[in-house]
């Protein structure tokens, strides 16, 4: 009978800073098909990715691809081959994580040109080690890529990657381009002579035409205030060249997780290219952001901070974003302040991000946060309510299919070590004077390592059921939790501070929609959402008509006063 060929995936990458002889994703697939042919594997499926970093896994897509094509074990494979560890990946923690997953699903790495088996004893060994040379490389890489970039920035070159909006490259310099200058110049000259802040400005470029020409690293037709307040700190617009403004730090406690942070000390130096502002337009604009800046920090700092309960959690009823909480000062005719006036509004209200809804009412906090706890407080008195709430703390969580699952894993566990001890057996008791000795020597021990590999396989999958029966009934436990609380939620809404109502909120509801236009009782609330099934047909509990709220499945009415 013919042997089944061993069935193995390839893996290619390369950056776009490696695309030498000999890293070529070419010259990869090639060395590893003539691997492949030479011992007999057979090629399930290839996976590359061109252009893309070894710093991190994140990112790469293929990769990403063929992990998961491991985990479903779609294609039954044995081996992932890749032409050198360095393909593989740069940093250590990542290639020995994404190793150690790989083998729980019984495949495999092979190193081609580094002559290293994951599945023998010394490759995961040396795949630690050079695993470790290679991050230590790919640092040094790093370094010295900085170097030759902070020294480009003294000279005055531009540093690489796209032109900011108002000039192009040509020849790997900076030229003005006109069609886009015009825009940067309209924003320098309304910040500094006018008292518009960015919102205002990027209201004034859309009332007035002016919209951002598309290109290839931004294709929103808008200037949104956070890309104008960008504009204006660039220094490049006054003809300045600037390096190492924004550094990226390891966020603390995460293994691949990375923050820009802007920095007080950087290089600026004159640059080559010509100004689009003059430095003393530029300079004012600084003064006016710091000016902002600290304004607002006051405006927002201490006894002025306020939780607002529903952030995020009201959606627009125009767009459906959600709706946040802020704050504006109500004044006399006199100018002096009459009171602080918290309200919801759209989040794209002042165009965020680009984008821009036309939904300008501000929905009263203290309206909308009276009316979404008056409705669950109306809700949870009514006794068929709590009934139903009783009902499903009581219901038991049905674990039987799974328990029998458990059951059998550890029957077959049982038998499986049964086995293992009668095949020790055998093998004290062979006879080395035996001259069919040796052969039934190796045969038992073949069909010993068999049987540990299926004591291993049943392991796996006896853990994976303990741990799925574990994760329904901590579900169950969770869904409990969260129908007490509305079981008492009236008492407890009344002793809780604004943080932990905010937070039970958080807990309860999902979504709240409101109407577009407050109705004639005065209300604005149309719809509750929670997170939990809490009516079994209808999970919506909304404000009908006029004075009553209806709850589909108990039908029954409920008055708001």
């Amino acid at each position: 009978m013919r042997k089944e060929k061993v069935k193995v995936y390839t893996y290619t990458r390369v950056s776009t800073a490696m695309q030498i002889d000999g890293y070529s994703l070419d010259a990869q697939k090639a060395r590893m098909k003539a691997f492949a042919e030479y011992n007999d594997y057979e090629i399930a499926g290839e996976y590359e990715d061109a252009g893309k970093s070894g710093k991190s896994i994140e990112g790469r897509a293929e990769f990403a691809r063929m992990m998961e094509d491991i985990k479903s074990g779609k294609d039954g494979v044995s081996f992932v081959l890749v032409f050198k560890l360095s393909r593989f990946g740069r940093n250590a923690a990542d290639v020995l994580s994404t190793l150690q997953t790989m083998q729980d699903y019984g495949v495999n790495l092979i190193c081609v040109e580094d002559g290293i088996d994951s599945s023998k004893d010394a490759g995961k060994l040396m795949i630690s080690v050079l695993s470790a040379v290679a991050e230590i490389e790919r640092e040094n890489i790093r370094v010295q890529t900085m170097e030759g970039r902070i020294q480009k920035a003294r000279e005055g070159k531009w540093n690489g990657g796209f032109a900011p909006y108002g000039y192009q490259l040509i020849d790997g310099k900076l030229q003005i381009n006109e069609e886009e200058a015009e825009a940067i110049r309209v924003i320098y000259e309304q910040y500094t002579a006018t008292d518009m802040g960015a919102n205002g400005i990027a209201k004034y470029l859309e009332n007035h035409g002016i919209h951002k020409i598309q290109r290839q690293n931004g294709k929103n037709p808008l200037f949104d205030a956070h890309l104008i307040r960008l504009i204006l700190k660039n220094p490049v617009y006054c003809g300045k060249i600037a390096y190492g403004r924004r550094k990226t730090e390891k966020v603390h406690g995460t293994r691949n997780e990375y923050r820009l942070v802007e920095q007080d000390n950087y290089i600026l130096v004159d640059g080559l290219h010509e100004p689009i502002v003059s430095e003393k337009v530029w300079q004012a604009a600084q003064v006016k952001l710091i000016a902002q800046a600290k304004k607002y920090e006051h405006v927002n700092r201490g006894r002025d901070e306020r939780t607002h309960l529903l952030s995020g959690i009201v959606k627009c009823p125009v767009c459906g974003a959600g709706m946040y909480g802020n704050k504006s000062i109500k004044r006399k005719k006199d100018g002096t302040k009459y009171k602080d006036f918290y309200y919801y509004g759209c989040k794209h209200r002042t165009m965020t991000r680009g984008h821009k809804c036309d939904y300008k009412r501000q929905i009263r906090e203290e309206l909308l946060d009276d009316a979404v706890a008056e409705v669950i407080v109306k809700l949870v008195s009514n006794p068929q309510f709590a009934d139903v709430m009783q009902q499903k703390i009581n219901r038991k969580v049905d674990t039987s299919a799974i328990e029998q699952e458990i059951a059998n894993y550890e029957k077959q566990l049982r038998q499986s070590y049964s086995v293992k001890a009668k095949i020790m057996e055998e093998i004290d008791s062979l006879d080395p004077d035996d001259r069919h000795y040796i052969r039934r020597k190796a045969d038992l021990d073949d069909r010993l390592y068999r049987m540990y590999d299926k004591i291993e396989e049943t392991e796996n999958l006896l853990i994976e059921a303990r741990a799925k029966k574990t994760a329904i009934e901590a579900e169950k436990i969770t869904g409990d939790n969260i129908y007490k609380v509305l079981i008492y939620f009236d008492r407890l809404y009344k002793v809780m501070n604004d943080i932990e109502k905010r937070q039970l909120m958080e807990s309860l509801v999902s979504e709240i929609q409101i109407f577009e236009d407050r109705q004639p009782n005065g209300q604005w609330l149309k719809s509750i959402k929670f997170r939990l099934p809490i009516i079994e047909e209808d999970m919506e509990v909304g404000l009908d008509d006029d004075e009553h709220v209806e709850v589909v499945c108990l039908l029954a009415r409920l008055d708001v006063e």
